[in-house]
Order: C-alpha cells, then structure tokens, then sequence
C-alpha cells in the first residue's frame, strides 16, 4: 500500500423502501413520528373502549384490548417508519462500534522510534 493510499471508502447504506441514504444521526422527526403513531394506535382504540360501560368497570380489560388492536395496527400500518428507525439505529451502532473511543485512544501503546530501538531495560538494582 503506498503513502497516498486511503481506506476503502464505504458508500452509505441505502434504505430499502424508501431510497433514502443514512447521513449518520438517528432522524429525530421519524423517531417522533413513530413514537406519535403508535401511542395513537393504543390511545384511540382504549378511549373508544372506554365509552363502552362494560370496560368502565374493568378498565385494565380495556387497557389490554386497546394494546393487542394498537400491536395490530402497528403491525399492519406502522413498517414504513418502523423500519427507518430500526435502520437509523442499527446503522448508529455500527458506527459507534467502530469508532474508537477516547479510552482506547489514550490506553493504547505509542511506541516512538527512539522507544522501539532501546530494547527492554535491564534491572540494575539486583
């Protein structure tokens, strides 16, 4: 490898419904927009419940109810933007894996040339 050579460069990963390229952050708007959505699948189906005079009774029938029609819908609606988080954070990992941290940096051995040339030193004290 010469001087002037560089590392491989890697393209960046591209999203398989959408085509969207990953810049390197988790996108804080499809987090949201998934959080949002799936607490509207939950928290829509338990207030229609609620109206019911059945579930005022035993409302952690309800609760139970609304989160199995909320993991449904989810399922059914919600992969899209499921599926951009899930590989914003997949890909945030990765690159944080393979990042080396400070600790690393600073705990790993520098050897210099004049260090290298020595040898290891002899105990004098014996």
């Amino acid at each position: 490898m010469s001087a002037n050579a560089q590392p491989p460069h890697r393209p960046a990963p591209r999203h398989r419904s959408c085509g969207a390229t990953y810049d390197g952050e988790v996108k804080a708007r499809s987090a949201l927009v998934y959080s949002v959505l799936r607490l509207l699948a939950f928290l829509v189906p338990f207030g229609i419940l609620m109206l019911l005079p059945i579930f005022r009774e035993y409302y952690w029938l309800a609760a139970i109810f609304a989160a199995l029609i909320g993991l449904s819908l989810s399922l059914l609606f919600l992969r899209r933007p499921l599926d951009e988080v899930s590989t914003a954070l997949a890909q945030r990992r990765v690159n944080d894996r393979d990042a080396r941290s400070d600790e690393e940096v600073e705990d790993a051995p520098s050897v210099t040339p004049s260090a290298a040339d020595e040898g290891p030193a002899e105990a004098s004290d014996r």
